[in-house]
């Protein structure tokens, strides 16, 4: 395990401060969950908690089977990082990081649609040219992630529209039960 050299004291209440400069590059953002647990070495470990990642599995065979049908791209994200990818992209993106550009779509619960073909940063500094829509995924009423339909050669229809909008409502639905 990497040492950082940080000591903090445990307050009255139990609590302790993650310095800001690890919760930045963890991208820990004020308001999310951290999961707490200890190991056989009594050393206590703290990993920011995903929803999403219960899940993985099934997400990954849902849009595959999305993909199948519509021969389109399509990606999952959770706050951070592409954790489904099917397509011809598959490759590239899958559990790479998401762009600030896609992490302030989350945080403003954005849905974006690009019928004709534009630029799409999906990750920092990688630049796709696509028509494209972008839906986030509602769980409890908060915004855990995007889901995103993406083709390179062909326009966005109405159909792929109806697709994102019922797959995201699902996939949220899905991990709220």
């Amino acid at each position: 395990m990497k040492a950082t050299g940080v000591v903090r004291r445990i307050d009255e209440l139990g609590r302790i401060v993650i310095p800001k400069e690890i919760r930045k590059n963890l991208r820990i953002r004020d308001g999310e969950s951290i999961e707490i647990y200890t190991d056989n070495l009594n050393q206590i470990i703290l990993k920011k908690y995903s929803l999403s990642e219960d899940y993985t599995i099934i997400i990954k065979s849902y849009i595959e089977s999305i993909y199948s049908i519509l021969k389109k791209d399509i990606l999952v994200t959770d706050r951070d990082n592409f954790i489904a990818v099917a397509g011809e992209i598959k490759k590239i993106y899958d559990q790479k990081n998401i762009s600030n550009y896609l992490m302030n779509l989350i945080s403003n619960r954005q849905v974006i649609k690009s019928e004709s073909i534009n630029n799409l940063e999906l990750s920092n500094g990688s630049i796709l040219e696509c028509s494209h829509i972008i839906n986030p995924i509602i769980s409890n009423g908060e915004c855990i992630g995007l889901l995103i339909i993406l083709s390179k050669d062909e326009q966005i229809n109405s159909n792929d529209e109806k697709v994102i909008q019922v797959a995201s409502q699902f996939l949220g639905k899905y991990i709220e039960n």
